[in-house]
């Protein structure tokens, strides 16, 4: 089984009786966690994991857009992913590599 694959299942399987509404993370007392303090957790984890910069949840959905674009994953379906209205919005995570070109799609 792939790494990806046990890593989703070892996920879902966290959420136990969960349903899908549940929150992915919970606070002490329930309910879904503050965003100030996933961004605090997530800053830590960073510093932590000694990456440079200003990391935060949004760059973590930004690398996931992107990387899953980079690896040929259809727009719509990040987009649907992403929760995002307009594919037009996903579209600003594709980014032009200088060493590539869309000639190399073309059947010649």
């Amino acid at each position: 089984m792939r790494w990806r694959t046990r890593c989703a299942l070892s996920l879902v399987a966290l959420r136990g009786a969960a349903g899908p509404d549940a929150p992915v993370f919970r606070s002490s007392k329930g309910g879904p966690l503050d965003p100030s303090q996933v961004l605090r957790i997530v800053q830590a984890a960073a510093a932590r994991a000694g990456l440079p910069g200003n990391v935060s949840p949004h760059w973590l959905r930004h690398g996931h857009a992107s990387h899953a674009l980079e690896r040929g994953a259809p727009v719509h379906l990040v987009a649907t992913t992403l929760g995002h209205a307009s594919i037009a919005t996903t579209g600003r995570y594709a980014h032009a590599r200088p060493t590539d070109s869309s000639s190399r799609y073309l059947a010649v």
